[in-house]
């Protein structure tokens, strides 16, 4: 029988999967190397693989089938034959409400355990709605670039998919739309998380009174998703992006190509250490969007969730390893912010090392003003976590 064929096969995947790649790419690899599962074969079986990395730590007692069923469950919504053939009593309750499922299965799972590390936590999350928030998937959000609303809308109106504003330049959509064929990615429109915008709000505090040339250093610039909203808040900036791998500034060339952004400096450069190449002059802003833990993202990427630190000793140097990552970079650029100058820190991590405890290291260390923190807590949009933190630079 075809479900539980299903089944096994996700079973098999996961015992063979070590959470040493993302599993999206295991994934792709795994299906390649097995022709013989088809299109509707391959959507399933992803799924029931993710459904059962979204229990996290949870469920530890049953067996790996048992919990991938128990994933389904709780996770989908929708009645399906597949489940109807394994599990007919959950499949006519699959419908039913998030908290009337949980309290169904609340002899063999605790929410408290999906998420085992609440000691770690930041200030102000709200522990239980977290942890629920990774038996959702997350929208997918995009924003609009300056003078593209009516195109945009336009184009995703015409081709049936659906969305919603969620602010005057973020619109959400489930996460299965395609996108990529409907509207011209990057020209028109970022693919960017809704707390990753908002971040923009720290962006404009912090160049509103500049005046022109204002200079702007986005020293972990990865994708370049915060590059491509602070030109679009002034595109006047002068920018300069950094990332200690070369194939992502290529990758991100190519974006600033499409984005149409054509004046800028780049350069490779580890920032964790004290001998890599460093620009020459001051700058008004320094976007530090730090290596992390990117706990804040689990929900996306649900396996990292399953994987992270088995025990709490693992645990604590996971964390303590970023924590000093981090501060071994912002140590190592916040010599090159301007008298009056800006240092933005963000990470896309829930835990308080990475965050509130890098915000004391700055004050007390290096000498700096904090204006504004805020933990953007994403569990209640369907988005990601992320902390940002703005300072200044006094005169001394």
């Amino acid at each position: 029988m075809k479900s539980f064929s299903h089944l096994n096969s996700a079973a098999a995947i996961l015992a063979s999967y070590s959470g040493n790649e993302p599993f999206h790419l295991f994934l792709k690899k795994y299906f390649s190397a097995n022709k013989k599962f088809g299109s509707k074969d391959r959507k399933q079986i992803t799924s029931l693989c993710y459904n059962y990395f979204r229990l996290g730590h949870a469920a530890k007692n049953i067996s790996v089938e048992e919990k991938i069923l128990l994933g389904f469950f709780l996770c989908e919504t929708q009645p399906s034959e597949f489940f109807k053939s394994l599990k007919p009593e959950w499949n006519d309750l699959i419908g039913e409400p998030l908290e009337e499922k949980l309290s169904i299965v609340n002899h063999q799972f605790s929410i408290k355990d999906i998420f085992p590390f609440k000691d770690e936590l930041s200030e102000g999350i709200n522990e239980q709605k977290f942890s629920l928030s990774f038996l959702v998937q997350p929208d997918l959000f995009l924003r609009i670039r300056p003078g593209n609303h009516k195109k945009v809308t336009g184009k995703l109106a015409g081709a049936g998919i659906t969305y919603n504003f969620i602010s005057e330049n973020c619109i959400s959509l489930p996460n299965s739309s395609k996108i990529d064929t409907v509207i011209e990615l990057d020209k028109e429109a970022v693919v960017q998380d809704y707390n990753s915008q908002r971040v923009g709000e720290f962006i404009k505090l912090s160049i509103v009174n500049c005046q022109l040339p204002i200079h702007v250093w986005d020293c972990c610039a990865a994708s370049g998703g915060k590059s491509i909203m602070a030109y679009d808040i002034n595109p006047k900036i002068e920018l300069t992006v950094s990332d200690k791998r070369g194939s992502i500034l290529d990758n991100l060339h190519t974006r600033f190509e499409k984005a149409g952004i054509k004046k800028y400096h780049s350069f490779v450069a580890d920032l964790s250490t004290n001998n890599c190449q460093l620009p020459t002059n001051k700058f008004d802003l320094i976007i530090c969007d730090a290596p992390c833990t990117g706990s804040g993202t689990w929900a996306r990427t649900p396996e990292q969730l399953f994987y992270f630190s088995k025990n709490p000793a693992d645990k604590k140097e996971a964390i303590d390893k970023y924590s000093v990552l981090q501060k071994q970079i912002v140590q190592n650029v916040i010599p090159y912010l301007k008298t009056g100058g800006h240092l933005l820190y963000v990470t896309c991590s829930v835990f308080k090392k990475e965050n509130e405890e890098i915000v004391k290291f700055i004050q007390e260390n290096l000498q700096l003003q904090l204006i504004k923190k805020e933990l953007l807590k994403g569990y209640e949009m369907k988005s990601d976590t992320m902390f940002a933190a703005l300072f200044t630079a006094p005169a001394t």
